[in-house]
């Protein structure tokens, strides 16, 4: 028998739960500062299909994200890049710890 899928979520496919809007710029921030794609940064593709965000949304999200300065915009070979800054990695890591410390009372942020 095989195991259950399980989706970026953390729960199964079939029946996967919503993300919040913070959980969604906490995995556009570590998929951004992970540097898969090079130094650069990560296309706005690699991140679409990397968080399982729209492109309206995504746009959107990414807008915001550089205006606070969590998020680098980065021109590279032509193509528009987006990289975690320095803040947007604090930022990453105060979620992360939240989200820890919240868990450990049984609440989901």
């Amino acid at each position: 028998m095989t195991p259950p899928m399980t989706c970026r979520t953390g729960a199964g496919c079939a029946m996967a739960a919503y993300r919040t809007h913070i959980k969604i710029i906490g995995d556009i921030l570590e998929t951004a500062g992970r540097g898969e794609q090079g130094p650069g940064g990560a296309t706005v593709t690699h991140l679409i299909r990397e968080t399982n965000v729209s492109h309206g949304r995504i746009s959107r999200m990414l807008q915001t994200l550089v205006s606070r300065g969590l998020i680098e915009q980065v021109s590279s070979d032509g193509a528009c890049r987006y990289r975690t800054s320095r803040t947007g990695r604090e930022f990453l890591r105060a979620y992360e710890s939240f989200s820890r410390f919240s868990d450990s009372f049984g609440l989901a942020i």
